[in-house]
């Protein structure tokens, strides 16, 4: 049984890439279950682009939360002004529910603060203060964020009928992806969603490498990375094995570590890493035979746009971050006796990381060529 329909919700989630896809499948059902609701969604800046183009998305807001203290230092006034506008922005749409996943007691005040009757969301250490419905959260495990997102479909009564994430591309990366792939002439075996009217290539497998990622985790970003040059002697080995075109894809920030993988291989890869928009990249990555990466946004991108992938993961628990839905996707990982040290929201400090290091090229050769 439905239980009180909504009319006007706001979501708000202000973690990473992933994360933010992660919330796509609660989504999905809550426009299923209501067509006519208003979804408003609070996130950061940096997750807009998967947002800006969702039909279901009725309205963005953005808190960026490196903005509001550097303005802070500057004037405490400033500060509580650009507060209060982003209450009022809020307040403006008169939500009567929110569903609040940030784990933040100052998102749930700026939704009290608003006005929004209904406060949804999990009470981690204390943390859901103003909740009106509180859940009680000791940490995500043992089974997939994704999965304590649909949760939430309870105070509704509605069940979960669908579980794909959702990234929605727009005809012109579609058509910048197709676009970049013929001036560099590059055929792709394997099928990919075609542009209307065009065929897909028939050439070699077109495998994308990704040996960045983990952007959220900041500084500590190279605990979920694979070693540059595993992911160059993987490609040197693709290159020669199974004839693949190799592209090397990242963001701007891991530039540095893109042109170093490119270095250390034998057989220079066509290289995008910071040349790309968010969208470009995931059309790209749609039109790859296959998608090679570590844990991190961009594996739960290439997900969400439906390309096969094989990820490897070191610290983090799979089951709680892996991909989602998981499917044919495939995981690589190490099931050493300390793995997985990520747990609430920690990591353990570990020197070693053995468990990415004891991963070898072979491993992750042997699973690529049975899907590519």
């Amino acid at each position: 049984m439905r239980l009180n329909p909504p009319q006007r919700i706001l979501l708000i989630n202000i973690f990473g890439i992933g994360d933010v896809l992660f919330t796509t499948p609660l989504i999905n059902n809550l426009k299923a279950a209501y067509p006519d609701i208003f979804i408003g969604y609070l996130c950061n800046r940096r997750t807009i682009p998967l947002l800006e183009h969702n039909s279901k998305i009725s309205r963005i807001f953005i808190y960026e939360r490196d903005e509001l203290e550097t303005l802070r230092q500057k004037s405490a006034w400033q500060y509580l002004k650009a507060v209060r506008r982003l209450i009022q922005d809020i307040r403006g749409e008169r939500f009567d529910m929110v569903l609040d996943v940030s784990l933040n007691s100052f998102m749930s005040f700026l939704a009290f603060a608003a006005g929004i009757p209904r406060r949804i969301g999990y009470d981690y250490k204390g943390r859901g203060i103003f909740l009106t419905q509180r859940i009680p959260l000791a940490g995500y495990e043992d089974r997939h964020v994704a999965e304590y997102y649909l949760d939430l479909l309870a105070a509704f009564g509605v069940p979960a009928q669908s579980r794909d994430m959702e990234f929605p591309l727009i005809p012109e990366d579609i058509q910048w992806a197709a676009e970049f792939l013929e001036e560099n002439r590059i055929s792709v075996r394997q099928p990919a969603p075609p542009l209307a009217g065009q065929a897909g290539g028939a050439g070699w497998p077109v495998i994308g490498l990704i040996p960045g990622g983990g952007e959220s985790w900041g500084k500590d970003a190279g605990y979920k990375r694979w070693p540059a040059e595993c992911f160059a002697k993987l490609a040197d080995k693709l290159v020669e094995k199974k004839s693949a075109t190799i592209i090397l894809m990242g963001g701007l920030v891991e530039l540095d570590l893109c042109e170093k993988t490119a270095q250390l291989m034998q057989n220079r890869p066509i290289e995008t890493c910071g040349k790309t928009s968010l969208g470009q990249f995931a059309a790209l990555m749609q039109r790859c035979s296959l998608v090679v990466t570590n844990d991190g946004g961009p594996l739960h991108v290439a997900v969400a746009v439906g390309a096969k992938t094989v990820s490897i993961f070191g610290p983090v628990d799979e089951r709680v971050y892996g991909p989602y839905p998981l499917g044919n996707h495939i995981v690589i990982k190490k099931d050493i006796v300390c793995r997985p040290c990520y747990r609430q929201f920690r990591k353990a400090s570990c020197e070693h990381i053995s468990c990415l290091r004891q991963i070898t090229v072979e491993d992750v050769l042997e699973r690529v060529e049975k899907i590519s």
